[in-house]
């Protein structure tokens, strides 16, 4: 089985919306995001094509602290990057009780297992649920631009929920092309907060010293 450029079947409906796209035509894209490092290249490459809201939704997140901060160091980087007035802010619930139910049982298996697959898809069902509510053209992740994160893995779910809810799941490797380490550029340039562990108690326990 060949495997799949994801970044190639992006770049494909990238050139068909064009850089040169009017904004009140570029289509509605709901952009799930784990944080403000991972967004930054993001939104920097997808502002050209799309009209964009940024959801952020990580019930997966240990501490409630360390989520609060994610979630003013993004809405600062939109300030900051001038990305307001492109980028609508869309803040989902907090309920980590939500995310240990999903893993439950699962507790002892290492970082990048089926852990983090069903992670993902909880992340990822919730941005699909709220770009059918937005009438949203795509939906996708900032997920795929961590090279901790399965990209494969996280294109299929997209892809998975494309069918369940109607809304075309747009196909991402974003750490492609440079983009992960233009997102270590910004987030100097930008003075962001890079933490050093994904987010929930199990990567606290995993991430080095």
């Amino acid at each position: 089985m060949n495997k799949i450029n994801y970044q190639k079947e992006l770049d494909m409906i990238t050139s068909r919306i064009g850089e040169n796209c009017p904004e009140e035509q570029k289509p509605l894209l709901l952009l799930h995001a784990c944080c403000a490092p991972c967004s930054s290249y993001c939104l920097e490459y997808l502002t050209n094509y799309f009209q964009i809201i940024v959801f952020y939704y990580n019930p997966n997140i240990t501490p409630e602290s360390e989520y609060v901060k994610r979630v003013r160091e993004l809405k600062k980087f939109i300030h900051d990057a001038g990305y307001e007035g492109r980028v609508t802010f869309l803040e989902g619930e907090y309920d980590p009780s939500i995310y240990f139910k999903t893993v439950e049982g699962l507790e002892d298996l290492p970082e990048r297992s089926i852990r983090c697959r069903l992670c993902y898809g909880l992340r990822m069902e919730e941005a699909a649920k709220e770009a059918k509510k937005a009438d949203a053209d795509f939906f996708t992740t900032t997920l795929s631009i961590s090279p901790h994160k399965n990209a494969q893995w996280i294109n299929e779910i997209g892809k998975e929920l494309e069918g369940k809810y109607g809304v075309k799941h747009l196909p991402s490797d974003f750490k492609k092309k440079g983009g992960y380490l233009r997102s270590i550029e910004l987030s100097r340039e930008y003075d962001l907060y890079r933490q050093n562990y994904c987010g929930c108690i199990f990567s606290i326990e995993a991430a080095d010293p």
